[in-house]
């Protein structure tokens, strides 16, 4: 019963986060088209990712709410939450000839390396819920 209440908090927060990520980006589109346009990569990986990352990020949320399709979003956040995660960390590394504009609403606010700490914290929360869900 503890392990359910558990992994219903972690879906929760994960769906907190994308929802809340995804909706921030389509509320304000000419911010993510500009941010993602002032990414370190080509131009047409850019106009892919406008559309590609806020739908992924509302994807998982959907397989997060449904018992059936929960592991297959916690592994999608997992992926997902590694490559922010190590695109935070290029950034601190300095792989990049220029710090690009970060994400958008509150998040925006974090410097790289808290943006790096609080990626970290839900690439765990991704990793705990995939390991709850391997013992049902």
């Amino acid at each position: 019963m503890k392990k359910e209440i558990l992994l219903t908090v972690i879906a929760s927060l994960l769906i907190m986060l994308f929802l809340y990520a995804s909706l921030s980006k389509i509320i304000h589109p000419k911010t993510l088209i500009h941010d993602m346009y002032n990414q370190p990569f080509p131009a047409w990986l850019a106009g892919i990712l406008v559309i590609a990352v806020p739908g992924a990020e509302i994807l998982i949320s959907l397989a997060l709410i449904f018992d059936r399709t929960r592991r297959i979003g916690l592994w999608a956040s997992l992926s997902l939450m590694a490559l922010f995660t190590g695109y935070a960390a290029s950034i601190l590394l300095h792989f990049f000839p220029y710090v690009p504009c970060g994400c958008g609403g509150i998040l925006r606010m974090l410097s790289w390396p808290q943006h790096l700490v609080f990626n970290l914290f839900f690439l765990g929360v991704s990793l705990a819920g995939i390991l709850l869900t391997r013992h049902r």
